[in-house]
C-alpha cells in the first residue's frame, strides 16, 4: 500500500533542468550512443543494469586519460571481487591538475584564526609538486603509505594529491582523534611517512598535540620520517621530526600511471568487534565515482563554488576534494561549525559565494534550535543548492531550509558511507523535492530494500542492499589476505549482495527515506566509530568490568547515545567516574563520540556464544518487545533485556 505523498517543496524552474550537467550528459548519451530515456528513473535503471554501458560512457564523457587503455569495462561483476577496467593505467591526480589556468582559484579557505583567502591553481600545483618532491626524497614510491594527522587546510589537500600522484597510498585522521584511535588505524597499514601539525584550534580553543604525536610515533614502528607542519606555533619543534620548510623541495609535478584498482587511500569504517576496518579504495574507482557524484548529482558547473563543511576525518572531505575534478572550485573551513556563533557557516557560504553549500543534518537541526536566520547572514543569491548528509534530515529540517534560507533553493538530502566513499542515494537536480525524502537512487547504484529472507520491498522498511557492484567499493580491506573479513562485513547476511547497514524505504515513486543504522555502528556527524573502540576506552577504567553502548536515532539531533556499564562489586557510578569515562572516550576516541548519558546496569545481555546484544537493545529502546528481537533460548542471560524494556517504557511515557 502506498504511503501518502509528502508535501512538494521544490520543482526545477522552467529551463533549470535543461541547463544542468545531468541534462548535458543525457544529451551526450543520445548523440553519441543513441540512447534516450523518458525520465531520470528510466536512466537510473539503465545505469544500474547495463553496468558496462553506463560506466564506459562516463569514461568517454569525462574524457579520462589513461597511460594504457582498458581491455573491457567489467572483467567480473561478482561481489566481492568485481574487476573494473582491467588493463587500464591512470592517475587520479593527473585529472585534478590537467588543463588548469594557473591564475584561476582552486580553493577558497577560511579557518577560525584566518580570514577567507584564495589558493590559485598555480599555487596549489607548486605546493603539490614541492610535497611530491619531498616525499620522493624520503624514498616514497608506489604502494608506500603516507599518513596524515592534519586539519582541513590546503596543505592537507596538496599532500593527498602529491601522494596520489606518486602512486603511494594516503590515509588521514583529523587532529581531534585520540592517540589510541589514530594508532588503531595507522598501525594496521604500517606507514612510511607521517605528516602532522603541532595542534589545532576548535571552538576558539587551541589544542596542543605534540605530546600526542610523540606517543603515536612510539607506537608506529614502521615510520621512517615524520614531517611537522607548524600550525599553533610557527616555532614548534619535536625531536626526530623534519620541519615543514625543510621537507618541501623544488620539483615538477608528475604522475605515476597505476592500475585502475591501485590503492588510492585507506579510510576506516568501524565495526562492532576488533580494530577499525581499513577500507582500501582504488584510484580509478574513486576517479569515476567522485566525478559522477559531484558533476552530475551535485550539478557542479564551470565557475561554481562548492562547499561542504567537514573535517579530514569524514569521507565528505575526500568527496569535496573530488569537486576539483570538475571545472568548479571548492571552499574549505577549519574549525567549529558553531564558533563564534551558529551563523558562521552561513556567513562563509555567503562571503565565498557558494553555489552549493553542504552540511550535516545535525548542523541544520542545531541552526533551527539556535534561532539562526541564514537569510540575514549575507547575500546568498548565488546559492543554487543545499546538501545534507551524515544522518537523515527530518521533515522539519526540510521545511526550515525553505522557510529561513531560500524558498527557491534545491535541497538534496543524501546517504552513502565511508565504505564506498560516496552517496548512492541523494540529489538529482532535474527532480522535485518532497519533504523528508531523498530524491532518488544515484546513477550506477543498484539499491533495493530487502527483508531478512532476501525479498525486495517497496513502500516497506528493509535492509539497504546493493545488488550490483560499484567501482568505488573497496578493492580490499588492508591485511585481509583471504577476504574473509571483507565478506563478513558486507556479504555475510546475503551471499553475493552488499548489505550496507541502513534501514531504507523505497517508495513507489522511486524516492527513498532513510531510517538510520540497522547495525550497531555509532554515527556522529557522518563519522562512524565501532563500539569496540568505545569499549576499549571505558574498560580501561579500573571500576568498569563490562559495557554496552547503542546509538538511538532521534529526530533533529545526532541521536541519543547512552553508555551502560557494569561495575566491579562495591564500586559506584559517581559523578567523578562519569567524568572519567567521558574523558577517556574523548581522548582515546574522539569528542564527537562522548556518550550522552551513562547508566549502571547489573549485567550486559549476551548470546550463548558471548556476543553483546547491541542491535536487540537498540531495537528495544526504539520500542520493540524483547521477545520480538531475540530468542531467550539463544541468550546466556535473557532477563538482562528487561532492564532496557523498562527504560524504554520510562522514556516513551507521556
Amino acid at each position: 500500500m502506498s504511503a501518502p505523498v509528502p508535501p512538494l517543496l521544490w520543482t526545477p524552474a522552467t529551463g533549470f533542468a535543461e541547463t544542468t550537467e545531468l541534462a548535458r550528459y543525457e544529451r551526450w548519451l543520445e548523440t553519441t550512443r543513441g540512447l534516450s530515456f523518458p525520465d531520470y528513473h528510466a536512466l537510473q535503471r539503465w545505469s544500474a543494469t547495463d553496468l558496462e554501458g553506463f560506466w564506459g560512457s562516463l569514461w568517454d564523457f569525462f574524457e579520462v586519460e589513461a597511460g594504457s587503455p582498458y581491455e573491457r569495462v567489467l572483467g567480473s561483476r561478482a561481489m566481492p571481487g568485481a574487476e573494473w577496467f582491467p588493463g587500464a593505467r591512470l592517475n587520479l591526480a593527473q585529472h585534478v591538475f590537467r588543463h588548469r589556468d594557473p591564475a584561476a582559484v582552486a580553493i577558497h579557505h577560511q579557518s577560525e584564526t584566518e580570514p577567507l583567502r584564495d589558493i590559485t591553481w598555480g599555487e596549489l600545483t607548486e605546493l603539490t609538486a614541492q610535497i611530491q618532491a619531498g616525499l620522493e626524497a624520503l624514498g616514497v614510491g608506489p604502494g608506500d603509505r603516507v599518513c596524515a594527522y592534519l586539519p582541513n587546510i590546503p596543505e592537507a589537500a596538496a599532500a593527498l594529491f602529491a601522494t596520489a600522484a606518486l602512486g603511494a597510498i594516503w590515509s588521514c585522521c583529523s587532529p581531534d582523534f585520540g592517540v589510541r584511535s589514530v594508532v588503531d588505524r595507522f598501525a594496521q597499514i604500517e606507514p612510511k611517512v607521517l605528516i602532522t601539525v603541532d595542534g589545532y584550534v576548535y571552538g576558539g580553543k587551541p589544542a596542543a598535540r605534540l605530546e600526542a604525536v610523540a606517543e603515536m610515533r612510539a607506537n608506529l614502528p614502521s615510520l621512517q620520517a615524520t614531517i611537522l607542519l607548524p600550525y599553533l606555533d610557527h616555532n614548534a619543534t619535536l625531536p626526530g621530526t623534519i620541519p615543514w620548510g625543510e621537507f618541501l623541495a623544488p620539483g615538477t609535478l608528475h604522475f605515476e600511471q597505476v592500475p585502475f584498482a591501485h590503492p588510492l587511500w585507506v579510510v576506516y569504517s568501524s565495526g562492532t568487534t576488533g580494530l577499525p576496518k581499513p577500507l582500501v579504495h582504488g584510484q580509478g574507482g574513486v576517479l569515476l565515482e567522485h566525478w559522477k557524484q559531484v558533476q552530475l548529482h551535485w550539478d557542479a558547473r564551470p565557475g561554481d563554488r562548492l562547499y561542504w563543511y567537514s573535517s579530514t576525518g569524514w569521507m565528505m572531505w575526500n568527496l569535496l576534494l573530488g569537486g576539483l575534478l570538475t571545472d568548479a572550485s571548492v571552499i574549505t573551513y577549519d574549525g567549529s561549525p558553531g564558533h563564534p556563533d551558529m551563523n558562521v557557516q552561513w556567513r562563509l557560504a555567503a562571503e565565498a559565494g557558494a553555489t552549493c553549500f553542504g552540511t550535516s543534518a545535525a548542523f541544520i537541526a542545531a541552526s533551527m534550535k539556535a534561532g539562526v536566520r541564514p537569510a540575514e547572514a549575507g547575500d546568498m543569491s548565488k546559492m543554487r543548492a543545499i546538501g545534507s548528509t551524515g544522518s537523515p534530515l527530518s521533515p522539519d529540517g526540510f521545511r526550515w531550509i525553505y522557510d529561513h534560507v531560500n524558498p527557491d533553493v534545491w535541497l538534496f538530502s543524501m546517504s552513502g558511507g565511508t565504505d564506498v566513499c560516496t552517496a548512492f542515494i541523494g540529489g538529482v537536480p532535474t527532480l522535485p523535492v518532497h519533504e523528508g525524502e531523498l530524491q532518488a537512487r544515484a546513477l550506477g547504484a543498484a539499491i533495493e530494500a530487502w527483508d531478512e529472507s532476501g525479498k525486495q520491498l517497496v513502500e516497506e522498511v528493509g535492509e539497504l542492499v546493493l545488488t550490483e557492484p560499484m567501482p568505488s567499493m573497496p578493492v580490499e580491506l588492508w591485511g585481509d589476505t583471504d577476504g574473509s573479513r571483507y565478506h563478513d562485513a558486507y556479504f555475510g547476511m546475503y551471499d553475493g549482495i552488499w548489505r550496507h547497514g541502513d534501514w531504507i524505504r523505497i517508495t513507489d515513486r522511486d524516492s527513498a527515506v532513510i531510517y538510520g543504522r540497522s547495525d550497531s555502528t555509532i554515527n556522529r556527524r557522518g563519522i562512524r566509530m565501532g563500539t569496540a573502540e568505545l569499549y576499549r576506552a571505558v574498560l580501561a577504567a579500573d571500576d568498569v568490568v563490562d559495557a554496552l553502548v547503542v546509538d538511538i536515532p532521534r529526530e533533529d539531533t545526532d541521536g541519543w547515545m547512552p553508555l551502560f556499564v557494569v561495575l566491579r562489586p562495591g564500586a559506584e557510578l559517581t559523578p567523578e567516574l562519569v567524568a572519567e569515562l567521558k574523558r577517556r572516550v574523548r581522548e582515546d576516541c574522539s569528542p564527537r563520540h562522548v556518550p550522552d548519558e551513562i547508566r549502571q546496569i547489573a549485567e550486559v545481555p549476551r548470546t550463548l556464544s558471548g556476543k553483546i546484544l547491541e542491535v536487540p537493545v537498540k531495537r528495544i529502546l526504539m520500542g520493540a518487545r524483547p521477545s520480538d528481537v531475540a530468542s531467550p533460548d539463544a541468550l546466556a542471560n535473557p532477563a538482562a533485556l528487561e532492564v532496557f524494556a523498562d527504560l524504554a517504557a520510562e522514556l516513551n511515557s507521556p
